[in-house]
């Protein structure tokens, strides 16, 4: 097959969509497929261009078999609501010209992932005008997020974006996304008539045994330190502060090290909030040679949310955290989809609750034998259902039939 993916999110980028697409655009190529990439400017999660990249050029470069095309984009320093809008736009205008062009190479599939929405609209131009399957995975639930979380407000400019998220949702020929949650609050969307599938972001199962102590040692953690970690994006909808508080809460134990690895335009706030305390240490994003001696060093991976992102979002980290084979403790709604996933797997708690993450932390950090049950129960989970092989070849299968079965009509 022929595949050309439409995202301003790729690597160099080491989290969330960008890492995900890049391996899954070589793990396509690896069998036996043509993947085309039209992206930005590796920007995410700092909000910075990468060195060696340029905002305002296009460029064509080829990684792991796949053809990239870097189209310019406006990054904004403070993606806030407008600021995000208008970065969202400039990256649209940029790259429908490459998008209208690689239509000549006639592709099978054209995908665009969300966020952001906007992409889905050039994507399914760029699929109708050669005559292709338009495909849209979507990674977060955008519009209801933004207005959720108060990024974006008022009762007519949701109904705009609604019926824009709509219209382009019932257009696409696949939609795909990364939990049954996420698909029912799709379906409710009206999608009735498109087909939804699952695609969970995999993981790298890591070996069961190592503790990581080359990473303790290079940050000057103490060996016998029992750390409680955070890694990925540091943004609004992630609710750090609750962490930074428990943290302040936990100032009396001695033994717990709270790590926050990564960026973000929350960074800095969080830092100001932390100033002062003890064992508190912030990180940058560690190289992915690194990540698994990382994710092991932790005692206890920590993974808050906002109460208002439940079923909107579910963190593409959780998929490495699971691998690590240690128990995470997260902020959720009883009942949503990320509290279901954990079940078993991890404690659950209130979102926003300080306190009640401090208790779950101080809880698993005191009893060994329960939080290596949850951990193994974790990793379980990852070796059966979330590799990237098990994952990817699902999705293989089914572009593969759904092309057999638009070729054969």
């Amino acid at each position: 097959m022929r595949i050309l993916l439409h995202s301003p999110y790729y690597a160099p980028e080491l989290i969330s969509i960008g890492k995900y697409n890049a391996e899954m655009a070589a793990w396509l190529v690896q069998q036996g497929h043509e993947v085309r990439v039209v992206t930005a400017p590796p920007h995410y999660p700092a909000w910075r261009v990468g060195s060696g990249y340029s905002a305002w050029r296009y460029t064509r470069e080829q990684v792991d078999g796949v053809t990239i095309w870097r189209c310019p984009a406006w990054i904004p320093r403070r993606p806030g609501g407008v600021a995000r809008l208008l970065y969202n736009l400039s990256h649209v205008l940029s790259s429908l010209p490459v998008l209208l062009w690689q239509a000549r190479w006639r592709p099978d599939w054209v995908m665009a992932v969300e966020p952001p929405l906007l992409s889905c609209l050039p994507t399914w131009l760029a699929a109708r005008a050669c005559g292709a399957r338009c495909w849209l995975h979507v990674q977060d639930l955008e519009v209801d997020a933004a207005f959720e979380l108060g990024i974006l407000s008022g009762a007519r400019a949701r109904r705009l974006a609604l019926g824009l998220e709509s219209a382009l949702l019932r257009r696409a020929d696949q939609v795909s996304t990364i939990s049954p949650r996420m698909a029912e609050r799709l379906l409710a969307k009206g999608m009735a008539q498109t087909p939804v599938m699952l695609l969970p972001n995999w993981a790298d199962v890591l070996p069961a045994d190592p503790p990581g102590p080359a990473f303790r040692a290079t940050h000057g953690i103490p060996v016998d330190a029992k750390l409680a970690l955070y890694a990925g994006n540091m943004a609004g909808k992630q609710g750090l502060e609750t962490v930074v508080e428990a943290a302040r809460l936990l100032q009396h134990r001695s033994d717990i090290w709270f790590v926050l690895v990564g960026d973000g335009p929350a960074r800095a706030g969080l830092q100001a909030q932390a100033q002062g305390l003890a064992r508190v240490l912030f990180l940058p994003l560690q190289p992915l040679a690194q990540l698994g001696a990382m994710l092991r060093a932790a005692a206890v991976h920590l993974l808050p949310q906002r109460a208002a992102a439940a079923d909107l979002v579910l963190p593409s980290k959780l998929g490495g955290m699971f691998a690590s084979g240690r128990p995470t403790v997260a902020g959720a709604q009883p009942g949503s989809g990320l509290a279901s996933v954990l079940q078993g797997r991890g404690v659950v708690v209130a979102p926003e609750d300080a306190q009640a993450f401090a208790d779950a932390i101080c809880g698993l950090c005191d009893d060994p034998l329960r939080a290596a049950a949850l951990g193994a129960a974790a990793q379980a989970y990852a070796r059966a259902e979330l590799t990237r092989d098990a994952v990817l070849g699902r999705l293989q299968a089914t572009l593969q039939q759904r092309r057999a079965a638009s070729l054969a009509t």
